[in-house]
C-alpha cells in the first residue's frame, strides 16, 4: 500500500490500516525506544502510548513525511521526556536524601547561620517584596490572605514572592539542603 494512502486510511479511522501499522512497526519502534531507555518494559510502554497517542488524535494529523518518521520521531521525543522526568525525579531524591542527612547532622550553629543569612537576603529585597516573603513564610498567610491586608492583587504577591524566592535561591544557593529543610519546616 502507498504512503499516502496509509496515512489517510488512519486518518479516516481505518482499523485495519492502523493494526498493520502497529504490527509493522510496534516491534521495530521497542527497539528503538529500548535504545534510549535501555528498559525494554519502558520502552513497550512508550511505544504503546505513543499508538495510542497516534490513534486518538489521527484526526489531527498532518502528516508532510512518511507515518514511519512520525512514530520514530513521536517515540524519541517520548524516550527523552521520560529520560529528562527520571533525572528530575532522581535530583529530587537526591535533594531529599541531603536534607535527611542535614537534619540529622544540624547543629544549632549551622540553623542561627542559615537564619542570618535569610535575614541578609531579607535585606536585600525591595520594602514590600520583603513584607509579602515575611508574611508569607513566617506568618504563615496566603497569598489571597497577603493580598487582602495590603490591598495589592493575588497576582501582584504571586510576582513578588517569585522576586523574593529568586533573591533568597541567590544569596543562599551555598546552603540549599538547609535552605529546603527551613523551608518545609515553616510549612
Amino acid at each position: 500500500m502507498e504512503e499516502k494512502q496509509v496515512i489517510t486510511q488512519v486518518v479516516t479511522g481505518d482499523l485495519s490500516t492502523f493494526e498493520m501499522v502497529f504490527r509493522d512497526y510496534y516491534k521495530p519502534l521497542v527497539r528503538y525506544g529500548t535504545t534510549f531507555l535501555k528498559d525494554s518494559d519502558e520502552a513497550e510502554d512508550i511505544v504503546q502510548q505513543v499508538f495510542v497517542s497516534l490513534w486518538e488524535k489521527r484526526t489531527q494529523l498532518d502528516i508532510h513525511t512518511s507515518i514511519r518518521a512520525v512514530l520514530y520521531k513521536s517515540v524519541q521525543n517520548a524516550c527523552l521526556n521520560k529520560i529528562k522526568h527520571l533525572k528530575i525525579r532522581n535530583n529530587y531524591a537526591e535533594e531529599l536524601k541531603a536534607t535527611a542527612a542535614y537534619e540529622d547532622s544540624s547543629d544549632p550553629a549551622q540553623v542561627n547561620e542559615l537564619n542570618e543569612r535569610i535575614r541578609m537576603a531579607m535585606e536585600t529585597m525591595p520594602e514590600q517584596c520583603g513584607r509579602i516573603f515575611k508574611m508569607s513564610r513566617f506568618e504563615q498567610l496566603r497569598y489571597q490572605e497577603i493580598a487582602d491586608q495590603l490591598g495589592l492583587s493575588v497576582k501582584t504577591v504571586e510576582n513578588q514572592m517569585g522576586k523574593a524566592l529568586k533573591i533568597v535561591r541567590e544569596e543562599l544557593k551555598d546552603y540549599l539542603p538547609l535552605l529546603i529543610l527551613f523551608f518545609i519546616q515553616t510549612l
